[in-house]
């Protein structure tokens, strides 16, 4: 198997040998394995000494369960010397009965062990992970393929964003459609047959999703959790209320704020607040809510695979772009009272802020909102991500180029 360089790993790089145990978390099948394997491998060809642990193996498991002493012993068996630098990588840190104790007595007093570490979501790390830990990881969340991730894995040889002839552009755009299409999973992203990917999806939304949800969870009426994914799904891009999906689900509003939390925690979706100069004013007001990945969305809600584009998958797709490049705090909306709206506002950390619209069509973006942001907000920039249509000259842009 061909080990890809995933974006992210650029960001790793920098920690890799520090004195923090590196936590890579994220929902299950989004890679975290294969960025584990493309660290072996790097660090084995910089002549670094390099052992793989995958807990799901029951054996494995039960070994490090014993606590740093046997894992200390089990490297020992394996060639470490004491005192040699060597890098351990663990994967699904969060089966170990207590990962804290394990990590924090790794960093405190082998301080020649460099651990990297996976768990499937922050959820599980969060339960099991204690402020003892505070200081001693650098987390990093990975999230699904990004579309030039996914041209690099398909080994499609475009330079993004540089890519301005017809026939580029006509190329580029059929293939982000199949990427909004059937979303960034890897496993599901690089099948080529259709069938497949809907049996790889399928196999998420089962195994992981239902089935991790509800343990997490403690779902009871499984029928009225399954019935609750699909309206979900079916909104994401829009505004939640929870009065209306509890009156719908006929689950209790308590209930319900458990199972949004677990499905957030386990990044299938995210609760996206209002943009707003006041805290208060974001917390009182109703979020949008978003599912992390279009191909997701799209086979919850109508159970298949559309031909021709929809305008919230396309929607829910760029908000899944705009998270992997700048991670999922600085993602708002803007909505007024008189129903002005704006999809996107990003916020950098200096305050400024950068108001997006995603109309899959650049046709049917209406300027009314923008100005009116602008005027408010004074912001000195701004944008339409489109897919199809006459782009708009200066302030338009193809997904790629965001």
């Amino acid at each position: 198997m061909k080990l890809h360089k995933r974006k992210i790993f650029t960001r790793i790089e920098p920690y890799i040998g520090d004195d923090t145990v590196i936590v890579l978390h994220g929902a299950r099948q989004v890679g975290k394995t294969h960025i584990l394997f493309y660290i072996r491998d790097w660090l084995a060809q910089k002549g670094k000494k390099v052992f793989y642990y995958d807990l799901e193996y029951p054996e494995l498991l039960e070994d490090l369960n014993k606590g740093v002493d046997f894992f200390v012993s089990d490297l020992r068996g394996k060639g470490y010397v004491d005192g040699e630098e060597i890098y351990a990588l663990i994967d699904e840190i969060q089966y170990l009965e207590n990962p804290s104790s394990f990590l924090k007595i790794i960093a405190d007093h082998y301080k020649n062990i460099h651990l990297i570490v996976s768990g499937s979501s922050t959820f599980e790390i969060k339960s099991k992970f204690s402020d003892s830990l505070a200081g001693r990881t650098t987390p990093f969340e990975i999230f699904p393929l990004s579309f030039g991730e996914y041209l690099e894995f398909k080994e499609v040889n475009y330079v993004l964003p540089q890519v301005t002839s017809s026939s580029g552009v006509a190329d580029l755009k059929r293939l982000y459609t199949e990427f909004m299409t059937y979303g960034g999973y890897p496993k599901v992203a690089l099948e080529p047959v259709v069938e497949k990917k809907k049996q790889y999806l399928l196999q998420v939304i089962d195994t992981y999703i239902r089935k991790d949800v509800r343990d997490l969870a403690k779902v009871e009426d499984t029928r009225k959790f399954n019935n609750m994914l699909k309206i979900l799904a079916a909104q994401s891009g829009q505004l939640l209320d929870m009065t209306s999906l509890s009156r719908e689900t006929t689950i209790s509003f308590a209930t319900l704020q458990k199972y949004l939390t677990v499905l957030e925690e386990t990044f299938v979706i995210k609760r996206v607040s209002p943009y707003s100069k006041s805290p208060s004013v974001e917390i009182s007001k109703n979020p949008k809510i978003f599912f992390f990945d279009s191909g997701l969305q799209s086979l919850l809600w109508l159970n298949n695979f559309q031909d021709s584009p929809i305008g919230n998958v396309f929607e829910t797709n760029i908000f899944g772009e705009l998270v992997k490049k700048y991670g999922r705090r600085p993602i708002h909306f803007w909505r007024t009272k008189t129903h002005l709206e704006i999809d996107f506002v990003i916020e950098n950390n200096g305050g400024a802020v950068l108001p997006l619209e995603a109309k899959i069509n650049f046709g049917r973006f209406e300027p009314r909102a923008i100005d009116s942001f602008i005027n408010k907000y004074k912001a000195k920039d701004w944008g339409v991500i489109g897919l199809e249509g006459k782009k708009l000259s200066e302030k338009g842009f193809y997904p790629w180029e965001i």
